[in-house]
């Protein structure tokens, strides 16, 4: 497996375990997350930590996340970026639209944070 899942209470993990996240890898990641979306999983954190470099398709399945947990009404943050995936995400416009925290437990706090919001505004 090119990747693990640690479910949580409030947010599922994906740690992507490869260093290329590419078009091996891309397509069995969109497919575990679509699966973590049917589970009622609204809120997910891709760790890309030990991934170095990343392709069209793999920006195509971070852009399946986030576009899965904003459907959902939940959140979605990447985080563990190395420069060169960082660069590309940049070059691609996409830092503009995506949660990116420097660590996990960064991302963790902003799920929950996220969440204490959203609970406010259903008051």
């Amino acid at each position: 497996m090119n990747f693990e899942v640690d479910k949580k209470d409030k947010y599922a993990l994906i740690s992507v375990k490869s260093e290329k996240l590419d078009s091996h890898i891309s397509p069995g990641l969109k497919s575990e997350l679509v699966v973590l979306n049917s589970e009622g999983f609204k809120n997910l954190i891709i760790d890309l930590t030990e991934t170095r470099y990343c392709d069209s398709s793999g920006l195509s399945a971070i852009l399946v996340a986030n576009r899965l947990c904003k459907n959902a009404g939940g959140t979605f943050v990447l985080t563990g970026l190395q420069r060169s995936v960082m660069k590309l995400i940049s070059i691609s416009q996409l830092d503009t639209i995506l949660n990116i925290a420097p660590t996990l437990e960064e991302s963790v706090d902003l799920v929950h944070m996220e969440e204490v919001e959203r609970d406010l505004d259903d008051e």
